[in-house]
């Protein structure tokens, strides 16, 4: 697989030299999170000047957790972005809501445990513009996503969607490569996966999934 086949999602950025790390490795999207439980968490005002520092052709990803409308106004106001993120529990309804409202791009995730959760990514499949395929949290978990969880690939081995796809979920410099190799997956998000610490990203780890992403 050649480098340009491999899409890569850095996710849970708050630091511009870690923005800076992930554009030189060559990743095609950052992403920030606004949810107050994350370590990862920004403000509107600190999303603001790290997206105004993000090159043209790289995609600005706001995450968002079951977000309602007063909050998602007040982002996408004042954060130039490319795509929302809804990593909660909105139902496909709410998706497509979100998606006339905002005229943005919108990125649904869905968590992977076993065999009964696919029928999920089929349906949210019909309403959103790309799928998250993310490891579900553990019951009573804090956050939906950035646990550092992966899910048993071979569950989604080669299997195609309506809408381009995302792999994420415990994915890291050392696994990420075999992770593309099973699934088949042409896109990978990784937050926890490059981090020295939660919430605080390693541009060394960025430079060196990436370049086993790409291969």
């Amino acid at each position: 697989m050649g480098p340009k086949d491999i899409r890569v999602k850095i996710c849970g950025l708050s630091e511009s030299a870690h923005i800076d790390a992930a554009v030189a490795a060559g990743a095609t999207y950052v992403g920030f999170v606004f949810f107050p439980k994350s370590p990862r968490n920004v403000s509107i005002q600190q999303a603001r000047s790290l997206a105004a520092a993000v090159p043209p052709g790289v995609a600005k990803v706001a995450l968002v957790v079951n977000a309602d409308d007063a909050l998602l106004d007040q982002i996408v106001a004042a954060v130039p972005l490319d795509m929302l993120q809804l990593h909660g529990s909105e139902t496909p309804e709410r998706v497509a809501e979100v998606k006339a409202r905002y005229g943005l791009p919108v990125m649904k995730a869905v968590g992977v445990a076993d065999e009964s959760d696919l029928p999920q990514l089929v349906e949210y499949g019909r309403v959103v513009d790309q799928l998250l395929v993310d490891a579900k949290p553990p019951k009573g978990a804090d956050l939906p996503g950035g646990n550092g969880l992966s899910f048993d690939w071979r569950l989604i081995a080669n299997r195609r969607w309506p809408v381009p796809w995302m792999l994420a979920g415990g994915l890291t410099p050392e696994n990420v490569a075999l992770a593309i190799q099973m699934t088949g997956a042409k896109q990978v998000d990784v937050s926890s996966g490059v981090e020295s610490a939660p919430g605080v990203k390693d541009p060394d780890l960025i430079a060196k999934l990436i370049a086993a992403a790409k291969g």
